[in-house]
């Protein structure tokens, strides 16, 4: 089974004031840190989505090894989907969907999610949480189809919830992991780690104070094919 895993990271929520996928995060940019759970997931191959902060983003993170797909209308609503599928392998039997901005998702959420719909093929995957369903998320390739008509990225769950298609629902345990799309959302996400020197605290600064960000992520753990 071929599998490509889909990292958006297009969307940089200019509200927040500076790039959230730069984001200080574990001693490392936000979009760093997923990246590094993308690779551990040992995906045949790795997409990532970039928007308006594309250039800042790779001054600070290092994307070697992952096929980057410059999507820069995304924050004006655009799906960074539909130009994603141009770039994936037309081997891929499904795609994986990740998002930049939620580190939270752990390899084993995504094994877990990939074995369940291998045999027999399902054409939509979700993961079940505690408190809701979230990603990652599963599209077999017959989906490809439907998922270029989508307006959106987030319009995916209407894919998922108009249930025109089987979908196979995995058990993860805890809640859904957090995303940095507030200043509050950011702070809960942060506030379990000791932050490394240089970096923010929670608490530290308010919706008018941008957040210094952190130099080129470190180099990640590579994980064979």
């Amino acid at each position: 089974m071929f599998v490509t895993g889909l990292l958006l990271a297009a969307e940089s929520s200019p509200h927040l004031g500076v790039p959230r996928q730069l984001l200080a995060y574990q001693g490392e940019t936000l979009l760093g840190a997923t990246l590094e759970t993308a690779l551990e997931c040992g995906f045949d191959q790795l997409v990532v989505t970039l928007g308006s902060a594309s250039e800042q983003i790779h001054e600070r993170v290092n994307l070697d090894g992952v096929r980057v797909v410059e999507s820069p209308h995304a924050d004006t609503g655009s799906s960074s989907i539909v130009p994603a599928l141009d770039a994936v392998d037309r081997r891929t039997d499904g795609i994986v969907v990740l998002l930049g901005d939620q580190p939270g998702v752990t390899p084993a959420a995504v094994w877990s999610l990939v074995a369940e719909v291998a045999g027999p093929a399902t054409p939509i995957g979700v993961i079940r949480y505690a408190d809701g369903h979230g990603y990652p998320c599963w599209f077999g390739r017959e989906l490809f189809g439907e998922l270029r008509q989508l307006r959106h990225d987030g319009d995916l769950w209407a894919l998922i919830e108009d249930g025109h298609y089987p979908i196979t629902q995995v058990d993860a345990i805890g809640n859904v992991p957090l995303r940095a799309s507030t200043w509050d959302s950011y702070r809960r996400l942060v506030s379990g780690y000791s932050p490394a020197p240089g970096t923010v605290t929670p608490g530290a600064f308010d919706d008018t104070h941008p957040v210094p960000l952190p130099t080129r992520s470190r180099p990640r753990r590579r994980t064979p094919h």
